[in-house]
């Protein structure tokens, strides 16, 4: 017989709007009261109904951040979930993660915009490391999150976010030479 064990996984939507939780736990029997605590950055803990052994998609209004029916980005931040089925006191789990959508989002439009057949080779290749370099520090934003070093994380995020706001409004001032002069 299956005995309980809580766990959830939080799921990228690649979406700015949505937030995707999954239940991947195991239940001796049904749950009772399955409910999940979401702390968005800069709000109060909001308990939010939760359907267990299902994927469940929240977006601004079941957050509480819009009224019904708009559906406006979710913010990028520490995020912190806790998932529990009654007695809440005694059967919950806890998870802490870094969203980054909104970041990603603009990570992924400056690539794009990434001229790839770019005559001049060291310029290309000076703009793929800049661009490497600030996905570097996205990628240690989460790292730092699932680890629980929430400063770090919220460093490490605001550098690659004042990184690609330098790389697309002034195109990495790239003139070839880093590259020549560190590769």
């Amino acid at each position: 017989m299956p005995t309980l064990h809580l766990d959830i996984l939080v799921i990228d939507t690649h979406d700015s709007r949505t937030l995707g939780i999954a239940d991947i736990s195991t239940y001796a029997t049904t749950p009772s009261a399955p409910t999940i605590t979401i702390t968005v950055p800069g709000f109060n803990p909001l308990p939010i109904p939760f359907v267990p052994n299902n994927f469940n998609v929240f977006n601004s209004a079941t957050l509480g951040l819009s009224s019904a029916g708009v559906y406006n980005p979710i913010p990028d931040g520490i995020y912190y979930l806790k998932y529990s089925i009654a007695p809440a006191n005694v059967n919950f789990v806890n998870k802490t993660f870094m969203r980054v959508e909104n970041l990603q989002q603009k990570f992924d439009e400056a690539f794009m915009k990434l001229d790839m057949m770019e005559c001049d080779y060291a310029i290309k290749k000076q703009q793929k490391v800049e661009l490497n370099s600030i996905y570097y520090f996205i990628q240690g934003s989460i790292a730092a999150a699932n680890n629980c070093a929430v400063e770090t994380s919220n460093k490490l995020y605001n550098q690659a976010s004042k990184m690609l706001d330098h790389f697309i409004t002034n195109g990495c001032n790239c003139s070839g030479n880093n590259y020549f002069n560190n590769y």
